[in-house]
């Protein structure tokens, strides 16, 4: 399409490519749950994610009221959307007492994912953890996922190789944080130019080791 020299003259000059792709919003976006409806919708997906869990014989949280931890403010929970959908929510801290693992980390506890988008989701999450990490001094990202037997035989086996795809280290296994069998896992942090033109960032506060076990 050409521009006729009058229209040209009168049109204002336009940022460069790459300048107006940064000004677009993000695509996704992990938040700070301030809401008591952002809350209760992460109790839900939770309630949601261990009945799909359940179904399928994998590991669920022994623990009980975990979706109610996500209803309590000083928790801090935080959630991934998608355009007002919630497709996952967890409850990030700064360098908890974990027992394994050496140095201060990001941690992500009670990680739960919408059942339908688990692999979207968690492929965000990494990406954001990383970049978000590295943003905040620390040097590594750390996670558990429950495991009730030997990796090789565990049904959660398929996820955890695709965790180690995406750039997840497996740390063996051991006692989590709940007193339940876990397998440990471990992502460099990483600046990530890319992680914020697609998921933009509000969480603003993270728990500390001590306010967790004070509301456990």
């Amino acid at each position: 399409m050409n521009t006729s020299p009058a229209s040209a003259a009168t049109e204002p000059p336009r940022a460069p490519l790459h300048q107006r792709a940064q000004e677009l919003p993000a695509v996704y976006e992990m938040r700070s749950l301030h809401t008591d409806a952002e809350r209760d919708e992460a109790a839900a997906l939770v309630q949601d994610c261990q009945r799909w869990l359940t179904m399928r014989g994998l590991p669920v949280p022994a623990r009980a009221g975990v979706s109610a931890l996500f209803r309590d403010p000083q928790a801090k929970p935080a959630g991934l959307f998608e355009d007002g959908l919630l497709l996952a929510c967890m409850i990030p801290q700064r360098e908890p007492d974990l027992g394994w693992g050496e140095g201060p980390c990001l941690f992500l506890g009670c990680v739960h994912t919408l059942p339908d988008r688990s692999d979207d989701a968690v492929r965000l999450i990494t990406l954001w953890a990383s970049d978000f990490a590295a943003r905040l001094g620390f040097p590594l990202v750390r996670a558990e996922a429950l495991a009730c037997h030997p990796f090789d035989f565990d049904p959660i086996s398929i996820f955890l190789h695709r965790l180690t795809g995406m750039g997840w280290d497996l740390r063996g296994s051991g006692t989590g944080q709940h007193g339940e069998r876990v397998a440990r896992l471990e992502l460099t942090a990483e600046h990530r130019p890319e992680a914020s033109t697609l998921i933009g960032c509000r969480v603003h506060e993270l728990q500390s080791a001590a306010e967790q076990w004070s509301i456990a």
